[in-house]
């Protein structure tokens, strides 16, 4: 009961930064559509991955990039492509922008993330790829 307790507190929390990064993508002049992608990626990085073993606070997100797209976002979520791993980055990249902006993040936590998904993207693409398909020496393949 206390583990959900904690994760409904956060979350609680977490919309707080969604309606902040919201208004931030509006102000940028982005389509409803692209908020739309922007906004579903984000929440689901920081209400399901950053909550699955203890709720973790947004800036811990900052760390954990590199577990969460070179490997539960390939084996976990049936629609993970190469595309929507970069897109995805994309949209977690845009939300740590817009929380340095507003000085929920320091400027190490941002520079972190975006170094480790700069370093990494091409090599978590490359495991979708191999993961998804099925003729390829795949390493990950249960089939």
């Amino acid at each position: 009961m206390e583990y959900e307790e904690a994760c409904e507190r956060r979350i609680e929390e977490n919309e707080h930064y969604l309606d902040l990064f919201e208004s931030f993508l509006a102000e940028k002049g982005l389509s409803k559509k692209t908020i739309q992608n922007h906004m579903q990626n984000t929440e689901f990085y920081i209400n399901s991955y950053l909550l699955r073993y203890e709720p973790e606070p947004i800036k811990e997100g900052c760390y954990m990039i590199a577990g969460f797209l070179g490997d539960y976002f390939i084996r976990k979520c049936m629609w993970s492509t190469p595309g929507n791993i970069k897109s995805t980055a994309a949209s977690i990249k845009k939300f740590y922008s817009c929380m340095f902006d507003n000085e929920i993040i320091d400027k190490n936590d941002y520079e972190t993330l975006c170094e480790s998904i700069k370093e990494n993207i091409e090599e978590w693409q490359e495991t979708c790829r191999q993961y998804d398909d099925p003729d390829d020496e795949n390493p990950f393949a249960f089939f």
